[in-house]
């Protein structure tokens, strides 16, 4: 089953390009919910979630609604070894809520581009592993530097059950290149957008994001979301191009593409 949705909906610049103006903020998540099955949650990165934020967002989504909750930077980018134990224990014990109520996917760590492929990094991704840090809860990884797009890294994944994260972006070469690989039972898939111009040059980090892809771009996608979709039983594909709305007509444009070749969650039963 593929789940496409946008990465955050929480966006002021949304208004009047999405959410009708007037409507309260307290009702953007259900209204989101009528065109989407899922949503990547992204302001856990900045601060560690509490139960009780995830679980009044689940009572404003139907039950067949999955979120996925992106890592807290203590987790990914700071990575503090007397940190560790005590944010990931928060953190997934904010989950539960989700967890109990089955609207929970997984969860996101997104390493930084000076996350480089050590063997002192590589045994971080296994200590994700440990009972102390995230133990058995599914777990996606995305790299941002190219030097983690090699099979001896997938096998990695594989061993521990880390799921990797597909992406979308500028092609350039220190980055992560598009390819299309699964080694969990969860695929997933992120479109950042290609703009080369502001995406290390920008003043405010929605800059990096301002993009609106073309059918074509899209169209590059849909077999190896395919292939991908054979792979596992779950499968998310979140667009980040969120300036003034753009990932959802990203999203939609990916679930048109994608109807037809796979189950996408939403769509009517077939017959």
């Amino acid at each position: 089953m593929l789940y496409v949705g946008t990465s955050g909906y929480s966006y002021k610049d949304w208004v009047g390009r999405y959410y009708p103006e007037g409507l309260p903020q307290s009702e953007w998540l259900t209204f989101y919910t009528r065109d989407f099955k899922t949503t990547e949650i992204n302001y856990t990165y900045y601060r560690l979630p509490t139960a009780a934020t995830l679980g009044a967002m689940a009572a404003k989504v139907p039950d067949d609604f999955l979120f996925t909750i992106k890592a807290s930077k203590e987790l990914t980018h700071e990575r503090d070894p007397e940190v560790v134990p005590e944010a990931a224990a928060r953190f997934v014990e904010a989950l539960q809520p989700l967890i109990e109520q089955e609207k929970f996917g997984c969860i996101l760590a997104q390493f930084p581009s000076s996350f480089h492929n050590t063997p002192e990094n590589r045994d971080y991704l296994r200590r994700l592993r440990d009972p102390q840090i995230f133990g058995d809860v599914p777990v996606v990884v995305e790299f941002r530097n190219t030097e983690w797009a090699e099979e001896e890294v997938y096998d990695l994944l594989r061993e521990t059950n880390l799921g990797f994260c597909a992406v979308d972006q500028p092609r350039f070469k220190t980055l992560m290149p598009p390819v299309a690989v699964v080694t969990s039972p969860i695929a997933y898939v992120r479109f950042h957008g290609r703009n080369y111009q502001n995406w290390w040059q920008h003043e405010e980090a929605y800059e990096r994001y301002n993009y609106q892809y073309s059918r074509e771009e899209l169209e590059e996608w849909v077999p190896k979301m395919t292939e991908m979709a054979s792979q596992a039983p779950l499968m998310f594909a979140f667009a980040n191009n969120h300036y003034q709305g753009q990932s959802v007509q990203t999203a939609r444009q990916i679930e048109a593409l994608m109807a037809g070749h796979v189950p996408v969650a939403g769509e009517p039963a077939a017959g």
